[in-house]
């Protein structure tokens, strides 16, 4: 399980590392652009099953903090479905992979 650390704050967002480094390569893409945007995902039933959002700038530090260091090949497809939904107005939207069973749901914990 890796982690999304938000700016300097105590933001922490659990993060399967599979998924992590797909929502790194999208969000760094977007940044890199000098682009903000907010990222949202839905939270697990432990923690009232709501939904979180942050608002992401090129001026707010993110740490990327991956537990395993193999994590397979990129899934094209799945970069692009968050990169949609990252260009949108909605901004970039958590979805699972596609093709793959559903296995966790991202946590934060201030």
């Amino acid at each position: 399980m890796g982690k999304l650390i938000y700016a300097r704050s105590e933001l922490e967002i659990d993060i399967a590392d599979r998924a992590l480094v797909h929502l790194q390569l999208v969000i760094g893409a977007k940044l890199r652009r000098g682009e903000s945007f907010f990222f949202s995902w839905k939270e697990d039933v432990s923690v009232g099953s709501g939904r979180s959002s942050i608002w992401l700038t090129p001026a707010l530090p993110l740490y990327f903090r991956f537990r395993e260091s193999n994590l397979g090949s990129v899934n094209r497809e799945w970069i692009e479905l968050l990169a949609a939904s990252a260009n949108s107005g909605q901004g970039l939207v958590y979805t699972e992979e596609p093709g793959v069973p559903p296995t966790w749901k991202p946590r934060g914990h201030v």
